[in-house]
């Protein structure tokens, strides 16, 4: 079931386009048999239980980490995860880099802008983001390359606003300049993200269905 579940949601997707599956709050089993459907790319929120899984599942996984990161479990993922996709500040930035050159490496990283009506959302606002990049934010950590942006729609029902913010996150996106992944789109409004011009979709309940 859960391959093809996965199958269809690729079938949808545009070339260009890379799906991660959510395995948050799901066990090892599940995300085992997600890589063994070829879904290689997977999303956790929460610092323990990627490290778990990343250690029960080996290096072949690309393991993304898709939650609010606190400065103090940057540590713990440092040496081995993908992608760190909610980066909401420069103090966050420079944890990063931080223990990023301690193991020797360089982090890709996406910039989390806030798009949403919701205030408990996180992100650098998108009229704050561009004078901060001009001022030279990223310049500042060489351990850390910015491969774009992510974003999150307001929770709602309303297609048409969910759309414009995609659609302004996409605009903020192509000015920016230089970047190749842009991260929008959930179980709920992934194909309104891809239709506004979404590069990576970040869908669990859609493939694992509702969680308890």
């Amino acid at each position: 079931m859960i391959c093809e579940r996965i199958a269809s949601i690729q079938s949808e997707l545009p070339d260009g386009v890379t799906l991660v599956a959510v395995t948050k709050t799901h066990p090892v089993a599940t995300c085992s048999e997600t890589v063994a459907c070829g879904q290689l790319d997977l999303g956790e929120n929460r610092v323990q239980e990627l490290v778990e899984k990343a250690t029960a599942l080996g290096p072949d996984v690309r393991w993304h980490q898709i939650g609010h990161l606190q400065t103090n479990k940057v540590k713990a993922i440092a040496p081995f995860v993908h992608l760190i996709h909610a980066v909401d500040s420069e103090r966050l930035l420079a944890e990063i880099n931080k223990q990023a050159e301690k193991v020797g490496r360089v982090q890709d990283v996406l910039l989390q802008v806030h798009i949403a009506q919701e205030e408990h959302k996180f992100g650098w606002q998108p009229e704050a983001l561009q004078p901060a990049l001009d001022g030279g934010l990223l310049e500042r950590f060489p351990h850390v390359r910015a491969r774009g942006l992510m974003g999150m729609a307001t929770f709602t029902d309303d297609a048409a606003q969910v759309a414009e913010e995609f659609r302004g996150l996409r605009r903020l996106f192509e000015t920016s300049g230089g970047w190749n992944v842009l991260s929008m789109g959930m179980s709920g409004d992934w194909r309104i993200a891809v239709e506004a011009g979404s590069t990576m979709i970040r869908v669990g309940s859609s493939i694992y269905g509702a969680r308890s």
